[in-house]
């Protein structure tokens, strides 16, 4: 909302979202009236520094005809309606022509002239005005979708508004959490070296850091039960070297434990078990080991995760902590 409603409700509440281009109008109508009010109970003689402070923010009513020109008007003729950008652009002109002789004589300090010119300004800018809020803002309403409003937006923003305080963006800057934004952007990278997954591009280092950084041993064993993957993070749980890669997998574990693993093999295979999970104390850590059935769309087996972590830390969490604490 405005600043010049001075924290009062805006009569256009309701009416229009708040920084609808249409409302942003009609409220800086309300300013023009406001700012004509002020000037007209200025004694120019008296408070003449007073009285130049407030033409100026008048005069700001470049920046209203310039979005309307601008912004607006070209909406308009795309829909049909050609006659604002003629006539009411010509008046618009008329209007800076009425204004820039009232700075002339503002200048000069010649009163008499600054009291006939301001009266000529006055009256052409509560005609158009009545016009804006009697015809144009109207129609306007009815030719253009809400889509075309917002595209509004960057313009503008760029040309500017008559208020201190910029109104309420529209559509309003929201926060859209991450599960509900479904918009497609134009990718702002290259895709030559990189892999598409389900969502997203990754070239092979970038993969294989986000491994590499995972606070979890990963490994991976295929179709065929050989150990196809492990990520190499800094600190494992249990230990692996280069040489599994290949190996069947019923020979990387100890004997008293190779009957689970064939189990759990098994299961997975004939569809009956997607996950097997266990938790043990080691060296002092508590340990929580997952084994997840990996298959395609179609429900083909294509092998199997283990995924260890130590998770004796999470464990030991209470209550809540929101903010950093680095210092």
């Amino acid at each position: 909302m405005s600043e010049f409603l001075n924290n009062q409700t805006s009569p256009f509440e309701g009416q229009f979202p708040d920084g609808h281009p249409v409302r942003t109008y009609l409220e800086e109508n309300l300013l023009i009236r406001s700012l004509i009010q002020e000037l007209q109970a200025v004694n120019i003689k008296e408070q003449y520094e007073l009285f130049k402070e407030l033409f100026t923010k008048l005069s700001k009513v470049e920046l209203h005809f310039a979005r309307k020109e601008n912004q607006l008007f070209p909406y308009l003729e795309k829909h049909g309606w050609t006659s604002p950008s003629q006539g009411m652009w010509a008046f618009h002109d008329q209007i800076r022509e009425e204004m820039k002789a009232t700075r002339v004589a503002i200048e000069s300090e010649d009163i008499e002239s600054i009291s006939h010119n301001l009266q000529t300004v006055f009256r052409s800018l509560e005609h158009i005005m009545q016009v804006e809020e009697g015809r144009l803002l109207p129609n306007a309403m009815q030719l253009l979708s809400e889509e075309e409003w917002k595209e509004f937006k960057e313009g503008d923003k760029e040309i500017g508004w008559m208020f201190d305080t910029p109104p309420t963006p529209y559509p309003a800057d929201e926060y859209i959490h991450p599960s509900q934004d479904t918009k497609r952007r134009e990718l702002p990278f290259g895709i030559d070296d990189k892999t598409h997954y389900d969502e997203g591009w990754l070239t092979p280092e970038q993969v294989n850091s986000i491994f590499r950084i995972l606070p979890v041993d990963i490994t991976y064993v295929n179709e065929n039960d050989q150990v196809v993957f492990y990520n190499r993070g800094e600190d494992r749980v249990f230990p692996r070297s280069a040489g599994i890669i290949g190996r069947e997998v019923k020979f990387c574990h100890p004997p008293k434990s190779v009957d689970q693993v064939i189990k759990i093999l098994e299961e997975f295979k004939a569809g009956r078990q997607d996950l097997a999970e266990f938790w043990i104390n080691f060296k002092g850590q508590f340990i929580h080991i997952q084994y997840f059935a990996v298959r395609d769309p179609d429900g083909t087996y294509r092998g199997v995760i283990e995924m260890s972590q130590d998770v004796t830390h999470v464990r030991g969490l209470e209550g809540e902590k929101r903010l950093l604490d680095w210092e």
